[in-house]
C-alpha cells in the first residue's frame, strides 16, 4: 500500500513514516499542503495521511480540492486535541477518519488497516454495517432489502454513524455535524433523532445496530 504523508511537523512526519514503513507500506513524506496536493493528485496512492495546520495550503484546503477534482482515496487526517472545528468540517470535507495529536502509532496504524481493507466502491459512495446499507449517491437507505424513509437530518447522523461504524461519537461531534453549530449540554436534540433512527433502522430486527453508550455517545455496530 503507498501512502503520502503530509505533515510540517518533521518528528510527527518521521514518526509516521518511519512506523509505516516498519509495516512494509511505502510512505512518502512531504511538510507543506501545496506539495501534499500535488503528490497525492500526481501519484496513485492507496490512502492519505494529512495533517490539517500546514503552511502554503491548510489540510482542509487539500481535502476540499481532492474532493472537489474526484479524488476518492480515503483520507486519514491527524488533529490537534482541542480542534473539535477542525475534526468536523474535516469530516464534511470528506475525510473518512481521524487520528487526535498524541496518539499512539498503534492506533493510527488500526485506522490506517481498518480504511485500507474498505471495497473500493464502498469507499466512493457505499456504507454498509451488518445489513444496513446507505448509498451515499443517491441518499437511499435500506436494511434487509427494505427501504428506509429518513428525514435529512435523521439521514445526515446515520451516514456520520456509519462513516465510522464501531467507534462511539460524541453528541458534541454529532451536534457538530449535522447542526453545524457548537453543542449545548441543555439541548436533547441527538437524542431525539437517535431515538428515531434506533425505531426505524432497529424496529422489528433482533439484531440491534444503533447503541447508546451512556455518558459518552453513540454508535452503529452490527
Amino acid at each position: 500500500m503507498k501512502i503520502p504523508v503530509v505533515e510540517d511537523d518533521r518528528t510527527v512526519g518521521q514518526y509516521v513514516k518511519r512506523g509505516l514503513e516498519e509495516q512494509r507500506y511505502h510512505a512518502d513524506l512531504v511538510g507543506d499542503g501545496m506539495e501534499g496536493l500535488r503528490l497525492a493528485s500526481a501519484g496513485r496512492y492507496d490512502l492519505i495521511v494529512l495533517d490539517l495546520r500546514l503552511p502554503e495550503m491548510n489540510g482542509l484546503e487539500v481535502l476540499r480540492t481532492l474532493r472537489d477534482r474526484g479524488n476518492t482515496t480515503p483520507v486519514l487526517v491527524l488533529t490537534a486535541q482541542d480542534a473539535v472545528d477542525f475534526k468536523v468540517q474535516a469530516l464534511r470535507s470528506g475525510a473518512d477518519d481521524y487520528v487526535t495529536k498524541p496518539f499512539a502509532f498503534e492506533e493510527l496504524l488500526a485506522r490506517v488497516e481498518a480504511l485500507g481493507r474498505r471495497p473500493k466502491e464502498i469507499r466512493a459512495q457505499l456504507l454498509r454495517v451488518g445489513d444496513l446499507e446507505l448509498d451515499m449517491a443517491t441518499r437511499e437507505v435500506g436494511r434487509a432489502g427494505e427501504r428506509i424513509d429518513l428525514t435529512p437530518k435523521e439521514y445526515t447522523v446515520l451516514e456520520y454513524l456509519m462513516r465510522h461504524a464501531g467507534r462511539v461519537m460524541s453528541r458534541t461531534l454529532i451536534t457538530e455535524y449535522a447542526w453545524d453549530y457548537h453543542f449545548d449540554p441543555g439541548t436533547n436534540i441527538v437524542d431525539v433523532v437517535i431515538n428515531r433512527l434506533r425505531k426505524k433502522v432497529d424496529s422489528g430486527h433482533a439484531q440491534k445496530l444503533v447503541h447508546t453508550v451512556r455518558g459518552v455517545g453513540y454508535v452503529v455496530k452490527a
